[in-house]
């Protein structure tokens, strides 16, 4: 193995589809994506002092220097959860600005802090009158209460600000970073991943990616390459007895932004939105009653989306080519699961809770066992 941190290709788990150079969701040209990272603090919950293990990611689909719509659409496969600014997304079609990711309870201090952010930006485009200038941050979140100090309010806007501020179009560290940094997947530790893939139409190619924050399923539920991973692998599962084997057996929620520069329009999105649930369910997840499972898509492709002044012309994809990013989709959304499943390290939060992350050589043993090995892409 090498010294980087492994993903699951790395570790020999079989993938379809062709991913893009790095394999996440900066493939798509033009997207930036920032963490900001918060850990400190261990033994006993004080609320308000910690443990505390939270973050922020930002998703930035025009990068910093633009504040420019996309095409976009949204999906609830569950809507045990939240992300704002949707109705508008629904009405128009249309997103401006980044797209955040963090706890359940930092959801309004993160739109806050885009709202400033987003204000600063305009202020600094000569062309944008910003005493006109309004917002409706788009911010998703899942729960981190088992591990986190949730009611503590440790996420502040300069930390919203400083995700914004770093994003970048490298690749993106996965596992306990950002918002996913207190977030637990199949009673594993979870967090975030992201995969892509190439998808070509003749002699054009396009990159459709997914990012996801995973916080989602429990042990016996995991899937990974079609093997019951969850069930060969039983030990240590995160919650405790008295709530894994209560009457309401359920946790969980993941958020999911799918990217892409293919021309699509919004209606198409929202089909494209609609797969990421069959990513999921291919891991195992089933939208229990308690989760929250929202997706968002998004198109970089039309410059004019957001032009107020003249009519534009726009490319749109024949709804026959859609299945190739339906199934891109299916894929890259499936492969970041477990990507954040792979990269995510054991953490010891609140009350000394403990969450192992997954270990990979007793994977790659299960996975052996079922003859679903493919170490064509191992790490030497």
């Amino acid at each position: 193995m090498t010294d980087e941190k492994p993903r699951a290709r790395n570790l020999g788990i079989p993938f379809e589809g062709t991913p893009g150079p790095m394999n996440a969701i900066s493939d798509v040209p033009g997207v930036e994506v920032g963490h900001t990272t918060l850990v400190h603090g261990s033994g006993k919950l004080v609320v308000g002092e910690g443990p505390v293990r939270t973050g922020v990611t930002a998703i930035l689909p025009r990068g910093r220097k633009s504040m420019d719509a996309v095409f976009a659409a949204w999906f609830s496969q569950n809507g045990n959860g939240e992300m704002t600014g949707t109705t508008w997304i629904e009405d128009s079609g249309q997103m401006s600005g980044p797209v955040m990711i963090t706890n359940t309870h930092s959801v309004g201090v993160v739109g806050d802090a885009v709202i400033a952010w987003g204000l600063n930006q305009t202020s600094l485009a000569h062309h944008v009158d910003s005493d006109a200038w309004w917002g409706l941050p788009v911010v998703g979140e899942t729960w981190d209460g088992w591990l986190n100090d949730l009611n503590g309010f440790h996420v502040k806007p300069e930390h919203a600000f400083d995700a914004l501020d770093n994003a970048t179009s490298n690749a993106v560290t996965e596992g306990n970073v950002g918002g996913g940094t207190g977030m637990i997947c199949y009673e594993f530790k979870g967090g975030i991943g992201t995969s892509s893939r190439i998808v070509t139409f003749g002699k054009r190619a396009c990159t459709l990616a997914v990012l996801v924050q995973t916080n989602f399923g429990w042990r016996s539920q995991l899937t990974i390459a079609g093997v019951p991973v969850g069930r060969e692998i039983p030990e240590d599962p995160a919650y405790d007895a008295a709530i894994s084997d209560g009457p309401e057996r359920d946790v969980g929620s993941i958020i999911a932004i799918v990217a892409t520069d293919a021309p699509v329009l919004p209606h198409q999105l929202k089909r494209i939105a609609r797969r990421v649930s069959m990513g999921v369910a291919r891991t195992g997840g089933i939208a229990s009653d308690s989760s929250g499972d929202i997706f968002l898509a998004f198109s970089t492709a039309a410059d004019l989306a957001s032009n107020s002044d003249e009519a534009g012309r726009v490319e749109i994809l024949p709804n026959a080519w859609m299945t190739r990013l339906f199934e891109a989709t299916v894929q890259a959304a499936e492969e970041s699961i477990i990507n954040a499943l792979v990269a995510a390290e054991t953490m010891t939060g609140i009350n000394d809770r403990t969450v192992h992350a997954l270990p990979h050589e007793r994977l790659q043993e299960v996975l052996r066992t079922y003859n679903r090995l493919d170490c064509s892409e191992c790490d030497d």
